[in-house]
């Protein structure tokens, strides 16, 4: 008797758009990824995408801006995951968590900790980096 393997596949959902390195362009990364996240019906995962979006938005702009260059962001829903992504073009500035006495520095990083289930950068190709942030999505 053949049987033919059992394929799988998960259900993938992209969204990506380049953004003004602007204090407008950071809030409408926000508006956008909240709308995206309606779209897929995945409105409970709207807030804690939302708040990191915003940190990762407002870093790229006000420590990877560059005079002329843009922001991106990505969205990436896969399985139980939500992947979010800015990438920025300031590869030679990467980000770091505020310690106790630092000051104003790094202080949105620890947001996007305690939401995010985790949490990197990567740099390249040159002069970009990319911060990125993974969401559980579960209701």
């Amino acid at each position: 008797m053949n049987q033919e393997p059992t394929q799988l596949l998960a259900s993938v959902s992209q969204f990506g758009i380049q953004l003004s390195a602007t204090r407008r362009g950071a809030r409408l990364a926000r508006l956008l990824a909240v709308e995206q996240l309606r779209s897929w019906e995945l409105v409970y995962a709207a807030e804690p995408a939302a708040q990191i979006v915003a940190e990762l938005a407002a870093n790229a702009v006000t420590h990877g801006h560059v005079a002329g260059r843009d922001f991106h962001l990505a969205l990436l829903a896969a399985g139980a995951t939500l992947r979010i992504e800015v990438t920025d073009t300031r590869g030679d500035r990467l980000p770091r968590i505020a310690h106790a006495g630092a000051g104003e520095t790094g202080r949105g990083l620890v947001i996007v900790a305690a939401l995010a289930r985790s949490w990197g950068v990567w740099t390249g190709p040159v002069p970009r980096k990319t911060v990125w942030a993974e969401v559980a999505l579960s209701p």
